[in-house]
């Protein structure tokens, strides 16, 4: 048998490498050829890539939080903080304020779009103050630790207001319940038809005119805002949502009047219905809707004011008074507080009236001049006899405080004059000899609450035992105080519900601005 002999160049072996010809050939088309070889790698890749897009969905939400959280902290230290900022503003265009400041028309809003946005506004949860501390600042518009001159309406607000006892906390409560219930249903408060909303066999007395609507709903406003609600939260919510829509409808969108230019209390309605509207601006968030709105009523108030001096019932009509230039001193300083344009002027020459019309020796404030007795219907004079109020004494002390002045210096010590004479005639309910008077309780009240020591405490042992003793405690009436003051006749029953609880909530509305 012949042995084959082996030659191992005739052995043929199938190379994976590709030939010269064929290596022009495409990634794609390999990684094809590679799969169809070799299908778990596919299988591989899909595992992979589904596993990563579960990693991050899982992953990414509490991410979208995180930005969400740091987003709403910048918020919130802007609003603290925009104060300064707008101070080096104003202080910048100081000059060009007492004429009208113009709106760009990206900043005006039409009436109907005020109605959509606010009733879908959304509920926001209210941020309480850092700092809860019983201390006070001498900074104005700093307050309450860190709340700013409203920041007792935040976090400190439930143990402010046990300084004034429960039976006062029950009285406030009772007082807004009263409101809520006779609050029509387009937002305002009526002076003289609010007891349409009163059951058949229990209905309210004590109307009121009703040219003062505006007026009136600008106080009810200003009660529930006090207490802590806004237009984005709180228990009245919806109520000051109502009301500052009803507000709005009643401005002109040429001038931003609020309501109607008749009569010799309009400027009052204005300013009162101003200031509503701007706290409301202000503690829901400064809402960018209200803005404009606010700035508007603002700049009215400046315009209307006489060259070189400051406010009565007409725009610059040649004569000024203690009692509107106070609501209009108010509405300026909490203007400037949310950062709305202000002149600052308007300021010095209302600190310059209350001087002029005071007297040094007494502390008292004249109505139109030094020594003048406060302003009183001539069909009421004899029932309410001006000799028994300090009404305007008190409008000046409180504004000689918001203005900066402080009642400890030597060159403002006629402020403390001021708080003996009221003292002389504080807060009592009696309805035989014409002293009740809401309005100067009001005054008196913030005046002496920012005074602080024995002035406030023997003044608020007066004031506790005249209204809440006196408050309605039954039926519908249940919450109310009777209209038998010197304004009554015009503000009727929801004027001194309105202002009685604004009185009592002194413990929290505005903190102290001086420490004393």
């Amino acid at each position: 048998m012949d042995q084959q002999h082996f030659d191992p160049t005739q052995i043929q072996v199938e190379s994976t490498t590709p030939r010269i010809w064929e290596q022009e050939q495409s990634f794609q088309e390999v990684m094809a050829d590679q799969l169809r070889h070799a299908p778990w790698l596919a299988l591989s890749i899909a595992v992979h890539v589904l596993f990563g897009l579960i990693l991050w969905s899982i992953k990414g939400e509490p991410a979208l939080k995180k930005t969400k959280t740091v987003f709403q902290q910048e918020k919130i230290e802007e609003q603290e903080e925009i104060e300064e900022e707008e101070e080096e503003e104003e202080e910048e265009e100081e000059e060009e304020v007492p004429e009208e400041v113009p709106l760009q028309d990206a900043e005006v809003v039409e009436e109907e779009d005020v109605t959509d946005d606010i009733e879908e506004m959304d509920e926001q949860q209210e941020v309480d103050s850092a700092l809860e501390s019983d201390s006070t600042n001498d900074v104005i518009g700093i307050g309450g630790g860190a709340g700013g001159k409203f920041g007792g309406r935040r976090g400190g607000r439930g143990r402010l207001k046990g300084r004034g006892g429960r039976q006062t906390a029950e009285s406030i409560k009772a007082g807004l319940e009263w409101l809520k219930n006779h609050q029509d249903d387009d937002g305002k408060w009526s002076t003289s038809e609010f007891m349409k909303h009163c059951p058949g066999d229990d209905r309210c007395g004590g109307a009121g005119n009703p040219v003062n609507d505006v007026g009136v709903t600008g106080l009810a406003l200003l009660a529930f805002l006090g207490d802590g609600s806004n237009m984005r939260g709180g228990v009245y919510k919806d109520v000051v949502k109502k009301g500052v829509l009803w507000l709005t409808k009643q401005q002109s969108k040429e001038d931003g009047l609020i309501g109607q230019e008749s009569g010799h209390t309009y400027m009052y309605n204005h300013a009162i219905a101003s200031l509503a509207l701007i706290e409301a601006y202000g503690l829901s968030a400064k809402n960018p809707i209200l803005r404009p709105r606010a700035q508007k009523a603002i700049n009215y108030i400046q315009r209307a004011r006489n060259p070189y001096k400051v406010w009565r019932y007409f725009p610059q009509d040649g004569q000024n008074d203690t009692s509107v230039t106070g609501w209009m001193v108010f509405a300026l300083k909490s203007a400037g507080e949310f950062g709305l344009k202000i002149d600052k002027d308007a300021l010095k020459f209302s600190e310059a009236w209350f001087e002029e019309v005071t007297d040094p020796s007494t502390g008292q404030a004249g109505y139109m001049k030094r020594g003048e007795p406060s302003s009183r219907k001539a069909e009421l004079m004899d029932k309410f006899p001006a000799s028994k109020t300090e009404s305007l004494t008190a409008v000046g002390a409180l504004c000689r405080i918001f203005l900066g002045q402080d009642p400890d210096s030597k060159d403002h010590k006629v402020i403390l004059t001021a708080a003996d004479t009221m003292l002389r005639k504080p807060p009592v309910w009696n309805t035989s000899d014409g002293s009740i008077d809401f309005y100067y309780w009001y005054y008196g009240s913030y005046a002496m609450f920012q005074i602080g020591k024995s002035h406030w405490k023997q003044w608020q042992k007066y004031l506790i035992s005249a209204l809440v003793k006196t408050q309605q405690k039954q039926g519908h009436l249940k919450g109310s105080w009777d209209p038998v003051s010197a304004w009554g006749e015009d503000g009727g029953r929801v004027y001194t519900t309105a202002i009685g609880v604004l009185c009592l909530e002194v413990y929290y509305r505005y903190s102290r601005l001086l420490v004393r």
